[in-house]
C-alpha cells in the first residue's frame, strides 16, 4: 500500500519543486524564460549565439570511478539528486568544451557529469593486456558501464563529434537509458561498410587526417606532434574561433594520457575497415551497421562556421523519429560548439527536456 504524505514523499516533491525553480531561473538567465514545446519534424531559425558570459578556467577536483574495461575520470558538478546531464567530447578536444556549459546546467538543476572518453586525460585502462579499441561500440559501451557504476538509470545526454556519436548509438541501442540527447551535427552513426563508399573528391579532402592515419607515418606523426596536430584541426574545424594559448594548452595535456594515439588511430583506421574491432561489441556494429532510428526526444545543432566534414540537417532529419527539433547557431561558431556556445548548448540541453 502506497503512503501519502510521509517525509519521503515530502522531500520528494520539495527536490521537484527546487528543481523546477532552479530550471526556471537557468532558462531566464539563458533567456528562455518561456521554453517551447517543439512538434516532430519541426525546426528552429536561425539562432545568433549570445555574447560569452564570463569564462570558467576549471571544473571541481575530478572524480574517477571503475567502469568496464576502464577507470573513468570525470569531472561533476550540480546537486547529487538532480537530474542527470551527461556531457560528452570529441576528437581532439576534451572535457574542458564543457567547462562553460556545465555551471548553467547546475544551475538548472541538474547533476551534470562530464567524462574523459578512453584514450583522453585521466581515463586508464583496468589491464594492460586489454585491447586499445577506438571502434565506435566500445565508446558508448564504456559510457552505459560508466552510468551502472554511477547507479545512473537514465540522463540527458548531449555531446559534439566522437561525443555526439556515442550519444546516438546509446540512443539507438539503449534508448531507456537515454532520456533526450543533444547531437551537434545529428545523425552521426556510421559502419565498416559505409566507410567504404568513395566520396567525391572535395568531400575526400576534408577527411585528409583519416588517411594519415591509415599509414605508420601518419601514427607516428600524431605521435611526435600530437599538440601541434590537435592544434592545427582545431584551427580548420572552428576558423572564426579565437580561441587563445592557455585554452588550448588546458586541454591539450588530456592527449597525454597513454592511449590516446593508439585510440585515435585505432578509430580513423577501424572506420575504414583497415583495421578490426573486438568480437563482443560485433553484434552492436551489426545493429548500428542498418543505420537504426533515434526515438528519443532530440535537437541537433549546428554552427554556422562548422570547418569539419558535416551532414546537411536535411539529411538525417528523418533519422529521429521521435520530437525533434533543429538549430542553427549563428556568429561564427564551429566545431568545438558547446565551447564556442556554451549558452545555446545549454539552453538545448535544458529545451529538449521539454520537447
Amino acid at each position: 500500500m502506497k503512503r501519502t504524505g510521509s517525509t519521503d514523499d515530502i522531500d520528494v516533491r520539495r527536490r521537484q519543486l527546487v528543481g523546477a525553480a532552479a530550471v526556471t531561473l537557468a532558462a531566464t538567465q539563458l533567456g528562455v524564460a518561456s521554453l517551447s514545446h517543439a512538434q516532430q519534424g519541426s525546426t528552429d531559425p536561425t539562432m545568433q549565439a549570445p555574447a560569452k558570459a564570463a569564462a570558467h578556467t576549471s571544473f571541481a577536483p575530478l572524480k574517477q570511478v571503475k567502469a568496464g574495461d576502464l577507470s573513468i575520470g570525470y569531472a561533476e558538478a550540480g546537486p547529487a539528486g538532480g537530474p542527470v546531464a551527461l556531457l560528452l567530447h570529441g576528437w581532439p578536444y576534451d572535457i574542458y568544451s564543457f567547462v562553460d556549459v556545465a555551471p548553467l546546467l547546475a544551475a538548472a538543476g541538474y547533476r551534470v557529469i562530464v567524462p574523459y572518453l578512453r584514450g583522453y586525460g585521466t581515463t586508464r585502462f583496468i589491464s594492460d593486456s586489454t585491447m586499445r579499441n577506438g571502434e565506435p561500440a566500445a565508446l558508448a559501451v564504456d559510457i552505459v558501464a560508466m552510468m551502472d557504476a554511477l547507479k545512473i538509470k537514465q540522463a540527458t545526454i548531449g555531446g559534439f563529434d566522437w561525443g555526439a556519436r556515442t550519444a546516438n548509438i546509446i540512443g539507438a541501442l539503449w534508448p531507456q537509458r537515454c532520456k533526450a540527447m543533444v547531437s551537434v551535427s545529428g545523425y552521426l552513426i556510421g559502419s565498416q561498410a559505409s566507410g567504404k563508399t568513395p566520396l567525391p573528391p572535395k568531400a575526400e579532402l576534408q577527411w585528409w587526417y583519416q588517411f594519415y592515419f591509415a599509414t605508420d607515418r601518419g601514427k607516428e606523426g600524431y605521435d611526435k606532434y600530437r599538440h601541434d596536430f590537435a592544434k592545427l584541426i582545431w584551427q580548420l574545424a572552428s576558423p572564426k574561433w579565437n580561441f587563445d594559448d592557455a585554452t588550448f594548452e588546458r586541454s591539450a595535456a588530456a592527449f597525454d594520457n597513454p592511449d590516446h594515439v593508439a585510440i585515435a588511430i585505432h578509430n580513423y583506421r577501424w572506420r575504414l575497415g583497415l583495421a578490426q574491432g573486438e568480437a563482443k561489441y560485433d553484434e552492436y556494429e551489426q545493429k548500428l551497421a542498418a543505420a537504426p532510428v533515434i526515438t528519443v526526444p532530440t535537437i541537433t545543432m549546428e554552427g554556422d562556421a562548422n570547418g569539419a566534414p558535416h551532414p546537411d540537417p536535411s539529411a538525417y532529419a528523418k533519422k529521429f523519429t521521435g520530437k525533434y527539433a533543429h538549430r542553427d547557431i549563428a556568429g561564427g561558431i564551429g566545431h568545438n560548439l558547446p565551447q564556442e556556445a556554451p549558452e545555446a548548448f545549454a539552453k538545448a540541453m535544458i529545451d529538449v527536456d521539454h520537447l
